[in-house]
């Protein structure tokens, strides 16, 4: 069976699709056989733009397990957490065929990278967050972070949650965008590498840089191959 590692943010919309995006590219360019999947997508009807977004940013184009509906088995249109937009289509999120779904791509490639909906403590259910059906797993996890405002406080909190719960930190990817005073982004990356360590962790922090249409190649072999 393949690695699995779950990507979450420290929020919305804080970069973790780019991320999860880039970590693919880095991992089939490294040469093994790696797939990223949204076990449940809001927001959209029929399709996932996350799953676009990642194979646009790894480059690979189109995965076999797209057009098969593996890599997104959940999609309810509403743009909220999983458990409401379901909720509003008379439906409840099928955390089985989420699992399911990552456990087939297992079977299949090498690593598997699973992109959450939001932040950790974003509910699928009336009575289960995303957190503890990550800590359920056992999959470690990669934290999408940046130096904005606020980031640092949301970052500490939702490392010490994941920690409590006995989850794994493979890594911390540190999303260079938007640009941020220069004080701030490295006073805050000094905090989180201050908290992992005094944390017990050698989870390392991989920084990447604010990109457009010109995609970079990041090594995060820390995170992967350490």
């Amino acid at each position: 069976m393949g690695k699995t590692y779950f990507v979450s943010g420290i929020d919305t919309s804080v970069g973790k699709t780019a991320a999860t995006g880039l970590m693919a590219r880095y991992l089939v360019r490294a040469g093994v056989r790696a797939i990223t999947c949204k076990p449940v997508q809001t927001g959209n009807t029929g399709f996932s733009e996350d799953i676009d977004a990642h194979r646009a940013v790894s480059g690979t184009g189109a995965m076999p397990e797209d057009a098969q509906g593996i890599t997104a088995p959940q999609i309810f249109a509403f743009p909220s957490s999983p458990e409401l937009s379901a909720r509003l289509e008379g439906k409840t999120v099928d955390v089985a065929k989420m699992a399911a779904a990552v456990e087939t791509l297992a079977g299949r490639y090498d690593f598997v990278l699973v992109e959450g909906a939001g932040g950790l403590a974003v509910p699928l259910s009336q009575n289960l967050l995303t957190i503890d059906w990550v800590a359920q797993k056992g999959w470690p996890l990669i934290l999408v972070s940046s130096p904005r405002l606020g980031s640092l406080n949301h970052t500490i909190l939702s490392l010490e949650a994941a920690l409590s719960r006995g989850i794994p930190v493979a890594g911390v990817v540190y999303d260079l965008f938007p640009e941020t005073d220069a004080k701030i982004v490295d006073d805050t990356r000094a905090w989180i590498r201050k908290y992992l360590s005094q944390s017990g962790t050698c989870a390392p922090v991989v920084d990447v840089p604010p990109f457009g249409s010109t995609v970079p190649d990041i090594d995060f072999g820390r995170i992967f191959f350490k």
